[in-house]
């Protein structure tokens, strides 16, 4: 495969794992006593997410790289 071809396959893989994943559509930052934010729960919501998202994406891709 060129580099373009493997560029492409990457996208696209990507971008269809995106489409169907169900993405969180609130975040919730929870205050403290002291007035201080805490993003941990946004922080996790977001990297669960886009770990499924590149999980999905990656088992995608080299199926189809290792066909070829």
């Amino acid at each position: 495969m060129t580099d373009q071809e493997i560029e492409k396959l990457v996208q696209d893989k990507l971008n269809e794992a995106y489409q169907a994943e169900e993405h969180p559509k609130k975040f919730f930052v929870t205050e403290n006593g002291r007035g201080v934010c805490d993003g941990g729960d946004l922080y996790n919501a977001l990297l669960g997410d886009m770990m499924r998202i590149s999980q999905k994406a990656l088992t995608e891709i080299l199926k189809e790289a290792l066909k070829k």
